[in-house]
């Protein structure tokens, strides 16, 4: 280990950094004018007064407008703090999985997402409910997918707002003194709110390109610099591998995996394929996909987004960079806190000015991708629950409406959940989000394919998946005792761990072939499929299903 490792904490270490701190509210500001001026770019005839322009942004957006988008849908404030915090403490299987999960990921949205766009844009779906509905005839198996939705999307959102508080934490804002503390987290969450609801879909769309630009400066200038400045990449990964050898006082095994040892092969197997197929389900990415003008702009997108795993693995290695570096992410409490590696290691190792920049890439990065999850959770709650449930005489206008102040709820929810519970419980529960959020993939991928099974029998197959999936998570304890502790479990009759939420899935699938099985030779009915062949196929330009006027006597 240098001697930066055992260097003492400077004098000023949990003092405000005020050239930092005022680098991160002078982009903070820009971006909050551009978030409001967003309402005038590309507005459409009817303003935001219908879920298309609002929550789709007019399905308008190019193959660099979406590209930037679902950049910074996808790879969000919290992949930045996570991801090298996991590397920093555990290791390669807890931190690097997310590189070949997010490779297989694109090919998979070549496949499948221009069929979704396609069918969407023919019959205006707004939300993966929606086609659910249209396909299978059924408000159950709808319902069902809308609130599992909105379920595993709530804590994600929670997620970017513990990013903002990693940064101004490490900027200086915070600790006993609850003001100083929440006061900032309250402003930045007043700003997101006001900006979404007035510019829609719009807002993170141009803000993304800030974002974008900034985390990828920063991550590029950081693995140039920073090697050099801490011995090479040779003593990184030498201090890397030393540190995960080392036994864990609590438990006495290593304290994390270097290289994953093939007792380990299935659990970063499992958690890489599992991850890449659930998060194209969650609302926010569909809702990214679906703001797009085109199907093949969605095959670009798969073409040139692995642009962004690249980047990702860079910022993994800063995990193992601060390792070298001696980074004591140390919380203003006190406390050892992973969370603060990044924002840590950006503070020592750099001049203020550029501490703050980072400080801003990834604040920012918390802002677009919160954006987009609020929307999409709004939208699914409009369509599939207001206006299907509730009010299905519902106008285009008072949908919006409803999107607009359902998004203000949710931000809300989020606030309070990152600000009441411990923040262990956001990660616990969007690792919950995780398993639940898979377990609609048959209903909507399988569907984009064939209607061969029953919209009863894949109603079952998810309710068991949901079920085995939560009580797995619930067993999972950690050595403190707390539960929903991980997301990787024993798979039953092959004696692997193995990711849970994949596991939930196979049982799904099953469950849905042998029920489909048993309705189909029972006779009982099904429902009636709003969609045709030619609809998987429908590209811009190509006339949107009308509804058939009744006949009246």
């Amino acid at each position: 280990m240098n001697a930066l490792a055992t260097a003492p904490l400077p004098p000023d270490h949990h003092g405000i950094n005020g050239v930092a701190l005022a680098i991160l509210i002078i982009l903070f500001l820009v971006v909050t004018v551009m978030g409001f001026w967003a309402t005038r770019w590309r507005k459409g005839t009817d303003g935001m007064n219908s879920l298309d322009e609002w929550g789709l942004g007019g399905r308008s957006f190019g193959t660099w407008i979406t590209w930037f988008l679902l950049g910074g849908d996808l790879y969000t404030a919290y992949t930045f703090v996570a991801v090298p915090a996991a590397m920093f403490a555990l290791g390669s299987v807890s931190g690097f999985f997310a590189v070949p999960y997010t490779i297989v990921l694109y090919p998979i949205i070549f496949v499948f997402m221009s069929r979704l766009w396609s069918v969407s844009h023919r019959h205006g779906y707004v939300t993966p409910a929606d086609f659910v509905e249209g396909r299978y005839g059924s408000r159950g198996l709808s319902l069902a997918v809308s609130i599992t939705g909105i379920l595993a999307t709530l804590p994600y959102i929670a997620l970017q707002l513990v990013g903002i508080q990693a940064v101004l934490e490490v900027a200086g804002l915070g600790g006993s003194n609850a003001l100083a503390s929440d006061l900032p987290l309250f402003i930045a969450f007043a700003v997101l709110a006001a900006y979404t609801y007035s510019s829609g879909l719009r807002a993170p769309a141009i803000i993304a390109f800030v974002k974008d630009t900034l985390i990828y400066l920063v991550i590029i200038v950081a693995v140039i610099y920073l090697p050099a400045k801490v011995g090479g990449w040779t003593h990184i990964f030498d201090a890397a591998q030393q540190k995960m050898a080392t036994p864990n006082p609590t438990t006495g095994k290593p304290t994390g995996a270097f290289i994953p040892t093939p007792a380990q092969f299935w659990a970063y197997a499992t958690l890489g394929l599992g991850s890449a197929l659930a998060l194209f389900m969650y609302p926010h990415s569909i809702t990214a996909t679906l703001s797009s003008k085109s199907r093949n702009t969605i095959r670009r997108n798969a073409s040139i987004l692995p642009a962004y795993s690249f980047l990702l693995g860079l910022l993994a290695l800063l995990g193992w960079v601060a390792i070298a570096a001696g980074t004591q992410p140390i919380g203003l409490n006190g406390q050892p806190n992973p969370q603060l590696v990044v924002p840590q290691l950006f503070e020592d190792m750099f001049p203020s000015w550029f501490a703050g920049v980072a400080f801003a890439a990834i604040a920012i990065g918390a802002l677009v991708p919160a954006a987009i999850m609020s929307i999409a959770a709004a939208n699914t709650f409009t369509r599939n629950i207001y206006r299907e449930w509730l009010k299905p005489d519902a106008t285009q206008e008072q949908e919006a409406k409803v999107s607009k102040l359902i998004s203000l709820v949710v931000k809300l929810f989020a606030l309070v959940f990152v600000l009441t519970l411990p923040r262990q419980n956001a990660l616990n529960f969007q690792l919950l989000g995780g398993i639940w959020i898979l377990q609609t993939f048959p209903a909507i991928v399988y569907g984009l394919y064939t209607r061969w099974f029953h919209r009863w029998a894949l109603l079952g197959g998810w309710a068991v998946g949901m079920v085995y999936g939560t009580v797995k998570a619930y067993n999972n304890v950690s050595p403190t005792g707390q539960h929903f502790a991980g997301s990787v479990a024993n798979i039953e009759g092959l004696g692997q761990m193995g990711y849970i939420a994949l596991t939930a899935f196979v049982l799904n699938t099953l469950v849905a072939i042998a029920l489909t099985l048993v309705f189909r030779a029972a006779k009982v009915p099904d429902g009636r499929d709003a969609t045709v062949k030619g609809d998987y196929f429908a590209d811009a330009g190509d006339p949107k299903v009308k509804p058939i006027p009744e006949l009246v006597e």
